[in-house]
């Protein structure tokens, strides 16, 4: 059996407003970060980890020595019900699936640039169309995330990429483009991290791809948990563009 679209208004509206009164009957006076042990679980992807991580930890520690992260990647679990049985107080991405009883803030939106090393044949300020899918490539086939739509329309064209290596994660390819000729189709945001330590170069794009929006959701339960306004004011005010 599945719902009605009718049914599935009420379910949103429904779950909204039964987070908020368990929200305003379970919440706590107050948190005081420098004195907390509390520990957040998170879920995000690999790229969410190289992105977010080092700089919230690296505030983490300053503001809050006792409190402690630990990740999950989105696709992983059942996000949703985790959310709302409060194993997971936080995820990044774009995640439709989180809709009824569920808030959402925008942190920014996330554009694609090809990568490549330092040297290579395509390092210079432009390439063309033509440029990009004679050279050989590392495609990241990450399930569930954003990036698979981008895959798609990657491949949509003819002659298609000449893909070399297929990976599930972000996390390799760094290294990968590093010792290789290859060329990958990474996230901006992404690409700005791992530049430097790999000594590796990226530009715009060639193929005219659709930005995504990276957002920050909690579930409506815990809207006006101190904590949980804590990190998620913190994350913000941290990554958040304007």
């Amino acid at each position: 059996m599945q719902p009605t679209p009718f049914a599935d208004q009420l379910a949103e509206s429904i779950g909204y407003a039964l987070g908020m009164i368990h929200g305003a009957i379970n919440v706590k006076n107050s948190f005081d970060p420098a004195t907390s042990k509390r520990s957040f679980s998170v879920g995000m992807t690999d790229i969410g980890e190289i992105y977010f991580l080092p700089r919230l930890m690296e505030k983490i520690q300053k503001v809050a020595p006792s409190v402690s992260i630990s990740t999950v990647r989105n696709t992983a679990v059942n996000l949703k019900d985790s959310m709302e049985a409060g194993h997971i107080d936080l995820a990044i991405g774009l995640l439709p699936q989180l809709k009824a009883g569920f808030f959402q803030r925008r942190l920014f939106m996330q554009q694609y640039v090809c990568m490549f090393k330092k040297g290579h044949r395509l390092d210079k300020r432009k390439i063309l169309p033509s440029d990009f899918f004679s050279a050989d490539h590392v495609a990241i086939v990450s399930t569930g995330t954003g990036h698979g739509e981008v895959d798609e329309i990657l491949d949509s064209y003819s002659p298609q990429r000449k893909v070399k290596l297929t990976v599930p994660h972000f996390v390799a390819v760094g290294h990968i483009l590093q010792s290789t000729d290859l060329v990958a189709t990474v996230p901006e945001r992404l690409a700005e991290k791992m530049a430097k330590p790999f000594d590796l170069k990226y530009v715009a794009h060639p193929i005219k791809l659709p930005q995504i929006a990276i957002n920050l959701f909690w579930h409506a339960k815990y809207h006006k948990d101190p904590a949980n306004q804590w990190l998620r004011g913190l994350i913000f005010d941290m990554h958040a563009d304007g």
